[in-house]
């Protein structure tokens, strides 16, 4: 096993995350070990009185209150989306050992991996729009909440960061591609630190769409939720959380096979994305211990990523925590909480007496043949 550079991995600080487990990667966790949730209201919050697809699972954030960490001045403008990005930065922010300093926030930015930004606030404007008097009199105040950057920039303005703020729709890999984009940023020196994560709503309009679609398979959940991450450069730092390190991102690669050219070639994607991810991160296919698998919902397409798996790990077997599972199609957001849930999954204890617990790894396949990997190290691993 060879060792990784300081010039090629950035840490993770910090995290928070809330999903239809609830509040924080410890609930996370616990749900996908066990493979049962908290009793839920079956969606009912998140649809807001709007009928519900027939035979979908719903599982949103059970109790979902943004004013309990967010305060409540200026909450009725905001969308579901950008209040669980929000709660999601809150959470990661609190978890750091002390907050940081009016020196940190010009180095402090924030970056965001996303769908289209919230669903039913662009359906909810322009229905406005058609059934208001005139065009012109829908409330100015609905139309940030359109934009795709609005989580992200609700982040910077609410903790004055003013550092490198960016959005990124790339559908299931959507998380992914924010990881990387913030990996690049720290190691071109671009930022000092970045909360970097995903989110993804669910509400009745993205409900219908998904069932419309037909794209969740036999046994359809739709879920929602948000994982936002504390990422710094990993030589040090002044910050409140130098030293400090969950996990350490050394690799993170993503791609696409268009899915004219069949499965084969998507799995074939993936599993050179996991081998450039390996070499870049400086391991082997037989240190990797646990692999977070994304297994998106659509028929085949957990066969498709395994497959995948498979051809660049040479045969080895890791422990594959199942996320999906458990809180259902998440999409945009699904990379975050995979991430979040390794985490946790090393914040419980596990370990095994070959060292290859120290080693972990974050899959993806979305239906359009998009593809990603994200290889990490446990902090007893580091140096």
């Amino acid at each position: 096993m060879s060792g990784t550079t300081e010039s090629t991995a950035v840490r993770i600080t910090g995290y928070g995350v809330i999903s239809a487990a609830g509040a924080g990667g410890k609930v996370l966790y616990e749900a996908v070990r066990s493979g049962t949730l908290p009793p839920g209201d079956g969606g009912a919050q998140a649809l807001d009185g709007q009928p519900a697809p027939p035979g979908v699972r719903l599982l949103s954030v059970p109790d979902f209150a943004p004013r309990e960490y967010l305060g409540r001045k200026g909450l009725s403008a905001l969308s579901r989306t950008t209040t669980l990005s929000m709660v999601a930065a809150e959470l990661a922010l609190a978890g750091l050992p002390e907050p940081g300093g009016p020196e940190e926030r010009a180095d402090t930015g924030v970056v965001l991996g996303t769908s289209t930004g919230s669903a039913r606030a662009f359906a909810e404007f322009f229905r406005e729009s058609y059934e208001a008097e005139r065009p012109y009199l829908v409330s100015p105040a609905l139309f940030p909440g359109l934009l795709l950057n609005h989580g992200a920039s609700q982040v910077a303005m609410r903790h004055s960061f003013t550092g490198p703020n960016a959005s990124l729709a790339g559908g299931q890999i959507s998380a992914l591609s924010a990881l990387r984009y913030a990996r690049n940023a720290l190691l071109t020196g671009r930022a000092a630190r970045l909360l970097t994560g995903a989110v993804e709503e669910l509400g009745a309009h993205t409900a219908w769409a998904w069932h419309r679609g037909g794209a969740l398979g036999e046994r359809p959940a739709l879920g929602e939720g948000s994982a936002v991450f504390v990422v710094e450069t990993a030589g040090g730092g002044t910050g409140p959380a130098a030293g400090r390190s969950l996990a350490e991102l050394t690799a993170c690669e993503v791609a696409f096979s268009p899915l004219d050219e069949g499965p084969d070639a998507v799995a074939a994607a993936l599993a050179r994305c996991v081998e450039d991810a390996l070499r870049v991160g400086g391991a082997e296919p037989g240190d990797i211990g646990v692999v977070s698998a994304g297994a998106s919902s659509g028929p085949g397409w957990s066969a498709v990523e395994a497959r995948g798996r498979r051809r660049a790990l040479a045969g080895h077997t890791p422990e594959v925590l199942r996320v999906q599972e458990v809180l259902g199609e998440t999409y945009s957001a699904s990379g975050a909480l995979q991430l979040a849930a390794l985490i946790a999954h090393w914040e419980d204890g596990a370990s095994r007496s070959d060292g290859r617990a120290d080693w972990g790894l974050v899959t993806s396949v979305g239906h359009d043949g998009s593809v990603g990997a994200a290889l990490l190290r446990r902090p007893s691993a580091a140096g």
